[in-house]
């Protein structure tokens, strides 16, 4: 399972932007963060023709879909989706890694039951 914002464990940090020009700005080595699919297709197709590692927050399977179809790295889903978005994403083989947003460590065990590639500390994003 991926861990990201741990303070003990080194991860990818993610960078939030809102426009194209953020990402032309954001520091290297730094996985670009988009809130919504809804309104930012354009910086999701600016990533994706780039080769720009992206982040996308779903919310819901179709979103999903189409993020791993345009090569999305992570995807941040609602808990309300997730096994329905593992379900899919294991059955499609989804390249794209789904992330879950928690708010505490003790939460870790309960996400890796549900099947999740990873988890956000809620304190990192």
């Amino acid at each position: 399972m991926l861990i990201f914002g741990h303070p003990l464990i080194e991860s990818e940090k993610f960078f939030r932007v809102e426009t194209v020009l953020d990402i032309k700005n954001s520091p290297n080595g730094s996985v670009v963060l988009i809130d919504s699919f809804r309104g930012n297709e354009d910086i999701v197709k600016f990533c994706q023709e780039n080769l720009v590692p992206y982040t996308l927050r779903v919310s819901s399977l179709k979103e999903a879909i189409f993020a791993n179809a345009l090569n999305a790295k992570y995807i941040i889903a609602p808990k309300k989706l997730l096994k329905e978005i593992i379900r899919v994403a294991e059955h499609y083989l989804f390249d794209t890694k789904v992330l879950a947003k928690i708010d505490r460590e003790d939460d870790i065990e309960e996400m890796a039951k549900v099947g999740v590639d990873g988890v956000i500390l809620a304190y990192e994003s």
